[in-house]
């Protein structure tokens, strides 16, 4: 999101403040992605919706790479949703993550909305608090209340305590089966006469609690609303300054002719043969009232068309309406974007989770304030915790010195996440620029030849003032390239200055990095081993992180967890264990299989489990992608290697044909959502990339790819 423009003399204190490593309070990091959410109901907007991919967006995609060197990206979650979504009912809830992700992102619009005439599919709610589950059965009819039952289920893990729609395939189990077909086809058509239903339950429940008094307007109207009008609630109504970051297109056809069911239940809503007036009262509301209200009148485009029974709209007799509304769209979503490029500004700051561990700060306290005049490592095995404990330590240090006696600086590089943090060269240029900088010393002295920008490194650490003590973290110094004797550590100073420390993370038994080290550092003192957890603390990380998820498990599945964590507790087997278990509902009954016993065989099933979600070839090839890629790759990019793919395209469009033969984008957008912080964005030769942040997943992929 853009921030506020700074003065030039707030530029330079906040420059100022950041090269100190002073790194809270930070603004937001400069985004270079236009994203858009395209949001419309689905069978009356396929027409333009087409147009917009075949014509529009590329011209937008080159404008945002020539003219300001950003990418663009639009996401259209009508196109492209599998029967997985349908299964386990993750849809709408993906939709609205995507929002929220657009929203975050995109320089200038981020959120398109198409209305017409229809108001669009209205979904059961996937999850109902208990209270209010008890209400509606208690108003129920004895059939209704059986059906709710037998498909909702109470979660005590969630707190407040949930019913949950039960996948589709728990009980018609051949609903995703596409081996048998005709199996799968009748499931699925048993589904759909059961979802209508379901929703005729809680719909006539609702109604008469709110007769009742025991239900508010708002309660009733959150079991009868559209996908359609929480997007628009999502992404225009509940949000900021929507007038720099949104635009909505009305259309309506005259004349819709009801009768040529075939077609006009493309463009209305029907029910029972005849216009649902319920549907079309509240669209009325949604559009005419509601977004009106909202949006200025600028930022809504009118359109009014004819209907023709030939298909309703086609392209051929509405040609001249779809050009004026592409090149309109094209038109004001550039307004948007260049309003939003001017707009934007560049800085920002990451922040870490970190819990325990409270021996090795103290020792890590005494180094810095103590007399050592040698480069302390931390090394440990992978998984187990350098990273955050050194950003724990670069975070705290700080404050341990006097803030009136002393201005520390803190110089901190996460080495291989960006190209110029995996080469010795490039990552000791970085570190003297800064140090000039700093030390008021012009940065057109810093050699470019390696031995001599060696030296020089380390005749600028002497010049350390005694009021400005230096610590600086490099971070995993096993990502650095072997390129120019990198491993050898002869660029490391064995021996520091007054007022200097310097602190590195390393893997043992790679590259022989910490054999080396040991034979350089005298001081045995000066190697802190980060081992595993231990159970307990491994507990109480699960139980806080559970907590914050208003999550927690029964003490049958507690049996199992411990049993795990006694075998292995290191930080990243217990964060694996947390997205397993923080899913699991109080009414399913742990078994063996369910823990994997190490890091290796847990991301091997967490991988298995989201190809069995999303597609085996899809995921095994994205992944594999971002896998080969040498700094990771920018969304944009992964989604043309897959488009380029014809296995993966083969696959994903076996029961229909695609407007454009690409991958749509919710498909990436779902195994994205199911890797949290295991693929992370950073940033690589001016572009924001996608990649793994732990080296154990990459070295998992390799072995598949090799």
């Amino acid at each position: 999101m853009p921030e506020p423009q700074y003065t030039q003399e707030q530029e330079n204190e906040l420059l100022q403040h950041i090269f100190f490593g002073k790194l809270d309070n930070l603004p937001n990091l400069a985004s270079k992605i236009v994203r858009i959410f395209t949001s419309s109901t689905f069978t009356d907007t396929s027409m333009e919706r087409n147009s917009l991919m075949q014509h529009t967006y590329p011209k937008l995609k080159e404008y945002c790479r020539e003219k300001h060197g950003l990418e663009f990206q639009v996401v259209d979650m009508r196109w492209g949703v599998r029967d997985e979504a349908t299964d386990d009912h993750k849809t709408t809830e993906l939709c609205m993550q995507e929002i929220d992700n657009c929203q975050r992102v995109s320089v200038g619009p981020n959120f398109v909305v198409f209305l017409g005439q229809k108001y669009g599919y209205r979904p059961l709610p996937t999850k109902i608090e208990e209270d209010e589950f008890l209400k509606i059965t208690s108003v129920s009819s004895s059939e209704d209340d059986k059906l709710l039952n037998q498909w909702y289920k109470l979660d005590l893990n969630n707190f407040p305590s949930l019913y949950c729609l039960q996948p589709v395939s728990s009980i018609f189990t051949n609903f995703t089966n596409r081996a048998h077909p005709r199996l799968m086809e009748e499931d699925q058509s048993q589904w759909w006469e059961t979802m209508g239903k379901l929703n005729r339950a809680v719909r006539v429940a609702a109604a008469e609690l709110l007769q009742q008094g025991r239900f508010t307007a708002q309660d009733n109207h959150r079991y009868n609303w559209s996908v359609t009008e929480q997007e628009v609630v999502r992404g225009i109504l509940n949000a900021k300054d929507v007038q720099e970051h949104t635009l909505a297109f009305f259309r309506h056809i005259e004349n819709i002719n009801v009768s040529l069911l075939r077609h006009s239940m493309k463009f209305i809503d029907i029910a029972a043969k005849q216009v649902d007036t319920e549907a079309q009262r509240m669209l009325s509301d949604l559009r005419d009232v509601r977004v009106p209200a909202t949006l200025p009148e600028s930022a809504i485009l009118r359109y009014t068309v004819q209907w023709s029974d030939d298909d309703g709209l086609n392209k051929n007799v509405h040609a001249e309406y779809l050009q004026d509304f592409i090149e309109t769209f094209y038109r004001r979503i550039v307004e948007l974007i260049d309003q939003g490029v001017r707009a934007q500004h560049a800085l920002a700051a990451n922040s870490q989770d970190f819990q325990g561990r409270i021996d090795i700060l103290e020792r890590v306290r005494n180094y810095v304030q103590g007399s050592s005049n040698q480069p302390l490592v931390l090394w440990g095995e992978g998984g187990c915790g350098k990273s955050s404990m050194l950003a724990k330590i670069a975070a705290d240090s700080s404050s341990w010195f006097p803030p009136k006696q002393y201005n520390p600086i803190r110089l901190i590089r996460f080495l291989g996440t960006t190209p110029d943090s995996s080469s010795i060269g490039p990552l000791l240029r970085s570190v003297c620029q800064q140090l000039c900088f700093l030390y008021q010393v012009p940065d057109n002295t810093i050699p470019v030849e390696l031995s001599q920008l060696i030296n020089y490194f380390k005749r600028l650490l002497e010049k350390t003032p005694a009021d400005k003590p230096l610590c600086i973290f490099f971070d995993s110094l096993d990502q650095l390239s072997s390129a120019d004797g990198a491993h050898s550590m002869s660029w490391l100073p064995p021996t520091l200055p007054n007022y200097v420390k310097i602190i590195v993370s390393t893997l043992p038994g790679i590259f022989n990095i910490l054999s080396t080290l040991r034979n350089i550092i005298e001081s045995r003192e000066n190697f802190v081993q980060i081992k595993p957890l231990g159970e307990e603390l491994a507990k109480t990380v699960l139980v806080a992180r559970l907590s914050r998820q208003h999550r927690k498990i029964t003490d049958t599945q507690w049996e199992l967890v411990h049993e795990r964590l006694a075998e292995c507790n290191l930080p990243l087997y217990v964060k694996l264990v947390f997205d397993e278990i923080k899913l699991w509902k109080s009414y399913a009954q742990p078994q063996e299989k369910d823990l994997a016993t190490t890091v290796s065989t847990s991301i091997n099933k967490l991988l298995g489990r989201i190809e069995n979600q999303h597609g085996h070839i899809l995921v095994e090839h994205a992944l594999s992608y971002i896998t080969a890629s040498k700094s990771g790759l920018s969304e944009a990019e992964l989604e043309d290697l897959i488009s380029l793919d014809e296995t993966v395209l083969n696959d994903v469009y076996q029961y229909h044909l695609p407007p454009i033969r690409r991958i749509p984008p919710l498909l990436w957008t779902r195994i994205r959502n199911d890797l949290p912080n295991y693929l992370v964005e950073r940033e690589a030769d001016g572009v924001s990339v996608v990649c793994w942040y732990h080296r154990q997943f990459a070295e998992g992929k390799n072995d598949v790819i090799l």
